[in-house]
């Protein structure tokens, strides 16, 4: 039995290879145990210190009452109040929603964030339902929620499937049923609001923000430079959409999308404004002119310089590895590849670029969303811009003096660099009692 199958049979977890939140706490183990980790960090990080989870019925436009399943994991909050985001997707589950809060909490530290991980959804399909019924169902499992999430304790902001404006019905449910005190803070209680409603300059397009930023850092060690690069994305919402449009400013040419409706190739380059603009009217890339239907297969075995996953999890799995043509894997989705694709990848020397770095930008702005609320300031455009590059470059900085010091991949790298910091605080906090 390995250290790490030791662990989980302390725990009683039943240890299944396949399993999302197997997988996320056995790399976290892995580089647990090269950082040298005391084995009581070890146990504590291996499980969320809480699991919620609530039914709650919302009434539909016809005047019926569906009942829904909601979660909120919280992780760990040694380093600070819990944050992470809130999912609305007809495919979640407890042990998803877990892996994606153990993330934020290697994000969080990664960053140099004062913040904790942790991770909510909604099991739903939110497309199908009317914005009526999106914003009843937001209220009632904010209701449903209640003390456990806060402005001084947890604060969720959007994911998959949510979006500014139900961070706004959040934070306004959460303004009008919380205590007194609790309500003079309550803007602060989620972040990625409307720019009216407390939201911060800037929050929208973080995440491709930041993932360009750690670009800068790393492609020239990759022996690559924007200009005239190719890259393909899977997915083309919010960070993929932003993902595209940053890095064809700087002279990269998008040449295929993958999104959940077909798949779309142009060697000499998709307008990615174009294709923003027809992803938003259409809900997808459907119709789009720009490019040739590909089939899913085609789209995986293209040579390109930087493949992005930037849509769900454990898209690039071990026979998605053995396809790809790039020199890098730059993960904008959380835990897009899957171990045995990681395997794969390392084996035939395409490097991969971590979803814990290249996706920090999301939650870098909104602590300073958070920060903004709390202070009662503004920040403009290019302040948090310019404060965004230099949390990434830092960030990109720890890892790559991570993975000289421990000789390993920059997955590895990433995770190492976070957990020294996490058990720095143990080591100064202790253990209560």
């Amino acid at each position: 039995m390995t250290t790490i199958e030791a662990i989980f049979d302390e725990l009683e977890i039943p240890y299944q290879p396949d399993n999302i939140y197997i997988q996320t706490i056995g790399s976290i183990l892995q580089a647990a145990e090269l950082v040298q980790l005391p084995r009581r960090v070890k146990l504590i990080l291996a499980q969320p210190k809480n699991e919620v989870m609530v039914h709650f019925p919302a009434r539909m436009d016809t005047g019926h009452y569906r009942l829904f399943k909601g979660y909120r994991v919280q992780h760990s909050n040694v380093l600070g109040p819990y944050k992470g985001g809130i999912r609305y997707h007809s495919d979640v589950s407890l042990d998803h929603v877990k892996a994606l809060a153990a993330l934020m909490t290697i994000k969080c530290a990664l960053a140099g964030l004062p913040y904790g991980g942790a991770k909510g959804a909604v099991k739903v399909d939110p497309r199908a339902l009317s914005q009526d019924e999106l914003m009843r169902l937001t209220r009632r499992f904010t209701s449903a929620l209640g003390s456990n999430i806060g402005p001084d304790y947890d604060i969720p902001a959007p994911d998959m499937g949510t979006n500014a404006q139900i961070m706004a019905w959040m934070a306004d449910t959460y303004m009008a049923t919380a205590g007194s005190e609790d309500r003079l803070a309550g803007q602060a209680v989620v972040t990625g609001k409307p720019i009216e409603f407390g939201g911060s300059h800037g929050r929208d397009r973080a995440t491709g923000q930041g993932l360009v930023f750690v670009l800068d850092e790393i492609l020239p060690e990759l022996r690559l430079e924007f200009k005239n690069a190719t890259f393909s994305l899977i997915g083309y919402g919010n960070v993929g959409s932003w993902t595209g449009r940053l890095l064809c400013q700087r002279g990269a040419r998008l040449v295929a999308v993958l999104e959940r409706d077909g798949a779309i190739y142009n060697p000499q380059g998709i307008d990615a404004e174009e294709l923003a603009g027809h992803v938003a009217l259409h809900g997808g890339i459907h119709g789009f002119h720009g490019g040739e239907v590909i089939p899913e297969e085609q789209f995986y075995s293209l040579p390109v310089d930087l493949f992005i996953p930037a849509a769900l999890e454990q898209m690039v799995d071990a026979d998605h590895a053995q396809m790809l043509q790039c020199k890098a894997v730059v993960e904008g989705a959380n835990a897009p590849t899957t171990p045995a694709g990681d395997r794969i990848l390392q084996e035939r020397g395409i490097h991969v670029l971590p979803a814990v770095l290249c996706n920090a930008g999301g939650v870098t702005v909104s602590y300073f969303e958070w920060k903004q609320n709390r202070n009662m300031e503004t920040w403009e455009s290019d302040i948090v811009e310019g404060r965004l590059r230099q949390h990434m470059a830092s960030a990109a900085a720890r890892v790559r003096a991570a993975r000289r010091r421990y000789q390993c991949d920059l997955r590895t790298a990433a995770y190492c660099a976070a957990l020294e910091r996490i058990g720095q605080a143990y080591q100064i906090r202790g253990i209560f009692p």
